[in-house]
C-alpha cells in the first residue's frame, strides 16, 4: 500500500478543509446548542460533490474513491462531528446501498438526486428492541399484488425526519431465520410513511436522529433492492463500508481534539512556563499523537482494501473499534489538559468529548466489533 497521498486526494482534502472552515466552524456551537439540523449546508456540499463522493459521474456523482472519502470525512469531523456523521450516513449507507445493489433503472432514478443533495438519504435497520439482534426485527413487509405493505417502526435513524428517501430493511420471513429480510427504497410522501420522535442527544446534536413509522405503507415491487431474502446480507456488506466511515469520523474527531489540546498546552502558562513542558502533559500529548496515527493507518488500510475490491470485514471492524475508542480517550485527555476550561462551552474540547462517544456505539458497538474481529481471527 502506498501511504503517499495523491494530488487528487490532497486537492479534495483542501477543498473539504476550506468548506468546513468557512461554512461550518462559525456555527458549530449555535447548531449544537439548539440541536438544529442545518439542511442548507448539505445542499451547499452537494454542489461540491461532497454528498455523492463514491457515486460515478454517470449518475451525477464525484466519482471518487475511498481515499478521498476518508479524507473528506476526517476534515469535516475535525470541525464538527455532527456534520461529518450526516455526510457519512448519506454517502456510505443510503446512497451506497442503492449504488451497490440497485439495478440500472433504480440507480438512474435515485442516485442523481442523492449525489447532488437535491434529496437527503436515510438508512434504516435498527429498531427499538433490535439493535444488534437485527434478525428479530419487527418491521415487516408483506407481498400484496404487485407491491409490498410495510408496517413497523425504525429507531435511531440519521435523517429519519428530514430525509427525502430511505433505504429500509424489513423482515419478510420468520424471526431469526436465514434469509428473512428484504431491502426497500421508500420516498418521503408515500402514504403510511411518517416521522416519529426526534432524539435529544448527548452529542452529535446537529445530526438529526429520529424514528421512522410505517403504517400500511404500500410500495411497488420496483422499489425492492435485490432479491427477496437478501436484505440482511446486503446490510452486512454495507456496514463493512459504514464502519470505515465511522472510523474516519472517529479519527477526525480525535485529530480535532488533539490539535486543540496541543495548541492550548503551548499557550497556557503555569509556574512561568507552558504546561506542555511538564511531563504529565507532554506524555498525554505523546500518547494521543501515537494512538491517532495508529488509528489513521488502520483506516487507510481498510480504504485500500475497499478500493481494490477485496474483503474488508476484519480490517473495517478493527479500524472502527480502535479509532472510536481512540477518539473517546483522546477527547477525554484533551478535556483534562484544558482543566476547568475544558469543562466549559467556551472551548471546543467539551463538544469533541460529547461527540466522540457515539462512535463507539453507532454502526455496531465496540463489543460487536470485537465479536466480528474474533470470528475473523478464529475462522479466517
Amino acid at each position: 500500500m502506498n501511504f503517499q497521498p495523491t494530488e487528487l486526494t490532497e486537492q479534495v482534502t483542501q477543498s473539504a478543509r476550506d468548506f468546513a472552515a468557512q461554512h461550518i466552524r462559525p456555527f458549530v456551537m449555535e447548531w449544537d446548542e439548539s440541536q438544529v439540523f442545518p439542511l442548507t449546508v448539505f445542499k451547499e456540499m452537494g454542489k461540491l460533490g461532497l454528498m455523492g463522493i463514491l457515486v460515478p459521474e454517470e449518475y451525477g456523482g464525484a466519482g471518487l474513491g475511498y481515499y478521498e472519502y476518508n479524507a473528506i470525512i476526517q476534515e469535516i469531523a475535525k470541525v464538527c462531528g455532527s456534520i461529518g456523521l450526516s455526510v457519512a450516513a448519506h454517502n456510505s449507507l443510503c446512497t451506497n446501498h442503492i449504488l451497490s445493489f440497485g439495478n440500472t433503472g433504480q440507480k438512474k432514478r435515485w442516485l442523481p438526486k442523492l449525489a447532488t443533495a437535491e434529496w437527503l438519504g436515510a438508512w434504516a435497520l435498527t429498531e427499538a428492541n433490535t439493535g444488534s439482534d437485527a434478525g428479530n426485527m419487527q418491521t415487516t413487509a408483506v407481498k400484496s399484488g404487485d407491491g409490498w405493505i410495510i408496517n413497523g417502526a425504525k429507531n435511531w435513524i440519521t435523517h429519519g425526519k428530514s430525509g427525502d428517501i430511505a433505504v429500509v430493511i424489513c423482515r419478510t420471513g420468520e424471526p431469526r431465520t436465514p434469509g428473512n429480510a428484504t431491502t426497500f427504497v421508500i420516498e418521503r410522501g408515500t402514504p403510511g410513511f411518517s416521522a416519529g420522535k426526534k432524539e435529544n442527544k448527548l452529542g452529535m446534536r446537529a445530526s438529526e436522529t429520529a424514528e421512522m413509522i410505517f403504517e400500511n405503507c404500500l410500495i411497488p415491487d420496483a422499489n425492492r433492492l435485490g432479491e427477496p431474502g437478501e436484505g440482511f446480507r446486503q446490510a452486512m456488506k454495507i456496514l463493512d463500508g459504514g464502519r470505515i466511515s465511522i472510523a474516519s469520523l472517529s479519527v477526525g474527531i480525535a485529530k480535532g481534539a488533539y490539535e486543540a489540546a496541543l495548541k492550548y498546552a503551548q499557550e497556557r502558562y503555569q509556574f512561568d512556563r507552558p504546561i506542555a513542558h511538564f511531563q504529565g502533559i507532554s506524555f498525554k500529548l505523546a500518547d494521543m499523537a501515537t494512538e491517532i496515527m495508529a488509528a489513521d493507518l488502520l483506516v487507510w488500510q481498510a480504504c485500500d482494501l475497499k478500493k481494490r475490491g477485496e474483503k474488508v470485514t476484519r480490517q473495517s471492524a478493527m479500524a472502527k473499534y480502535f479509532a472510536s475508542e481512540t477518539a473517546v480517550k483522546t477527547a477525554n485527555d484533551a478535556v483534562q489538559i484544558f482543566g476547568g476550561y475544558g469543562y466549559t462551552k467556551d472551548f471546543p474540547v467539551e463538544k469533541y468529548y460529547r461527540d466522540a462517544k457515539l462512535c463507539t456505539i453507532g454502526e455496531g458497538t465496540s463489543e460487536i466489533q470485537k465479536l466480528v474481529i474474533s470470528r475473523e481471527v478464529l475462522h479466517p
